[in-house]
């Protein structure tokens, strides 16, 4: 199967590799024309996952029209800010026999969109069966080295679901479907603005009964998000829902975490960014959160903690103590 992976980052470059080993006949999209020809050249992505092999049958591209044309799939790896612009450079072809699935974990700022409605927005014909999502537990850094992984591959449709299965599907990497992509999505989104609190609390010296406390009723504020949205409340408890936010909380490798975890400490956020070469997705997610939150009603109190210490410059600790001297209430 002919497979297009748009956005070489390390999660990109992961599952272009995961395809090709699974079979398929995959390309690689980056859209800086330099550091294609470098990868072309090195057959190594130095920058965002140094030390993994590229093979040299993925086809490495910087022309958006090679990467989409006849595809059977394309997948989704650019950050969800970004997916708006990618997909209106997409030459007019007729994509309804075309697969896309999306791995980006964000909600789009302005129009508060996860990324399966963006694609229906943006690409004529969209349906159900053509949409599809990919989440959970999932560092880059541990799938490319082969490491047992396992997500969750989510659609509306569930033939659309079993193909993301079959083709991603290998003795490491083992995909479970559903059909609530609207849950899959929300999960991957809010998951990582909560593990901006989590490392927060780490950059500001906590402890582990904080950290606890906030990745519980992280997910229950996610949870209660979700159902407003339509999502499966099943989800939540589940790989794209605990699952993502256990190891974002809590991994080494999570951009998010560390994001809060430099804030914590006292650093401000626009130097923490600055530094940063890969994205942390969670930043302009809790701006969309937070706003679709108050459009719905929900009560998100973690989420509005993180805005406040992000984007209002609040203090951490009395921060945290507003939320522990809040009125008193039932946990379910």
């Amino acid at each position: 199967m002919k497979v297009s992976v748009l956005g070489a980052g390390s999660w990109g470059t992961t599952l272009a590799i995961v395809l090709f080993n699974n079979g398929q006949d995959v390309t690689l999209w980056e859209y800086k024309k330099s550091y294609a020809k470098t990868l072309t050249k090195l057959r190594e992505n130095k920058t965002f996952l140094p030390g993994i092999e590229i093979p040299s049958e993925i086809s490495i591209t910087h022309s958006l029209e090679n990467a989409v044309k006849d595809q059977h799939v394309i997948v989704i790896a650019v950050p969800s800010q970004f997916v708006r612009s990618v997909l209106q450079k997409f030459p007019k072809y007729d994509y309804s026999d075309t697969t896309f699935i999306n791995v980006a974990k964000g909600i789009e700022k302005e129009t508060l969109l996860t990324v399966d409605n963006i694609l229906k927005d943006v690409i004529p014909g969209l349906t159900d069966e053509n949409i599809g999502a990919l989440s959970g537990p999932s560092h880059a850094e541990e799938v490319s080295r082969k490491i047992p992984t396992a997500v969750v591959a989510a659609s509306r449709s569930e033939k659309t679901a079993r193909l993301i299965q079959s083709i991603f599907m290998t003795s490491y990497f083992r995909i479970y479907s559903s059909r609530d992509i609207v849950g899959v999505e929300l999960g991957g989104a809010l998951k990582n603005v909560i593990a901006i609190g989590a490392g927060i609390v780490d950059g500001a010296n906590f402890g582990d009964n904080t950290k606890a406390a906030i990745m519980t009723r992280g997910i229950a504020e996610i949870s209660r998000l979700g159902i407003e949205l339509g999502a499966d409340p099943k989800t939540f408890a589940g790989l794209s829902g605990m699952g993502d936010l256990i190891v974002t909380c809590m991994s080494k490798h999570s951009r998010n975490r560390f994001v809060g975890e430099q804030v914590g400490s006292g650093k401000k956020l626009k130097d923490v960014l600055k530094s940063m070469q890969m994205v942390a997705e969670g930043v302009e997610s809790c701006r969309s959160v937070h706003q679709l939150a108050a459009k719905c009603q929900v009560e998100v109190p973690i989420v509005s903690a993180v805005y406040q210490i992000l984007f209002e410059d609040k203090d951490p600790a009395k921060i945290t103590y507003g939320l522990m001297t809040r009125d008193m209430k039932p946990e379910h």
